[in-house]
């Protein structure tokens, strides 16, 4: 018994240290490939976020806003890849260079996989023929149209685009949205209650599809009022025709393709549609700071979720 207690009373031995193992960056560095190629895939194909930069789709659309993009709404095309562009991220994160884009343009490819046609109303992202960068604008002219714009009003095959009297709407002024009075010259209205708004004259107009929407009629006989006036161009096969909403401040089909009007140069191949504009995730003012404080303050109310559809009217 004694012996049998001298055996069993002995502590256990020490377990033995297990080897510390290095970090895996073989491993690490894969699971990033994965990554990015599955977040680059659903850019791609399915859908992207994409930044309003301008102000050239008012009033529906603000500086700040941030959208999704369906990427499949009208087929793929040469477009469509999103392709990071690593010398233009340096620049511009780095040497803070200005750059249109961060991503490499394919070359032009005829044609567009499960291709559809998009319907007039229709708000779109586009890349200018030739250019790497993102313009969104609505499709007012379809392949086999002919139009015209004369004072202002689109004329559809031979018949003016449905107006509504020019009304008033009232826009919050912030960082991202100053009303520059250079540009909306005596738009800047202070309410009684101390609140700045940018007030801007406002025309509904109906497509013939019953697609309507809302435009910006700043000036009578701007450029951009007077397009093939009295002789309306025919839209080729496989093309529309493009313009922002705010019509007096958006350069689109209306305009010569780069160099100072930066427009699209009339009918666009239908290839070069990136996609269509689906709702308003969230949309921001311009005040926020690198301290996570200000976020939240920094959210427009009431933004978030707004559908980019036309409104339908029978």
């Amino acid at each position: 018994m004694a012996e049998e207690l001298a055996l069993t009373s002995e502590p256990p031995a020490a377990e033995e240290a297990a080897p510390r193992r290095g970090v895996d960056w073989r491993g690490e560095l894969r699971g990033m490939f994965w990554l990015i190629l599955a977040v680059l895939g659903f850019h791609s194909f399915i859908a992207k976020p994409f930044y309003i930069p301008s102000e050239s789709m008012l009033p529906g659309l603000e500086v700040g806003d941030r959208l999704v993009v369906s990427k499949y709404a009208y087929g793929w095309s040469f477009v469509s890849p999103t392709i990071p562009d690593p010398v233009a991220i340096f620049d511009s994160l780095v040497l803070h260079k200005p750059e249109d884009s961060w991503s490499v343009q394919l070359p032009f490819i005829k044609g567009r996989l499960w291709g559809k046609m998009p319907e007039r109303g229709d708000v779109v992202i586009v890349t200018p023929p030739g250019q790497s960068s993102d313009y969104i604008k609505r499709v007012i002219g379809l392949p086999g149209d002919t139009l015209e714009v004369r004072g202002g009003v689109v004329i559809l095959n031979g018949k003016p685009v449905a107006r509504s009297a020019i009304h008033y709407r009232d826009l919050p002024v912030d960082a991202n949205a100053t009303c520059d009075p250079t540009q909306y010259p005596g738009a800047r209205v202070t309410l009684p209650n101390g609140t700045t708004v940018c007030r801007l004259p406002i025309v509904t107009e109906t497509l013939p599809n019953g697609r309507r929407y809302d435009t910006v009629d700043l000036e009578p006989d701007s450029p951009g009022d007077y397009y093939h006036a009295g002789s309306p161009i025919t839209i080729p096969a496989g093309h529309v025709f493009l313009m922002g909403d705010n019509r007096d401040r958006s350069a689109d089909s209306r305009f010569a393709l780069g160099g100072f009007e930066r427009g699209l140069g009339g009918p666009v191949p239908w290839e070069n549609l990136g996609g269509r504009a689906e709702f308003i995730t969230f949309s921001v003012d311009g005040n926020a700071t690198l301290n996570p404080l200000t976020w939240w303050h920094a959210l427009r109310p009431g933004r978030a979720g707004t559908s980019l559809h036309p409104e339908q009217v029978r």
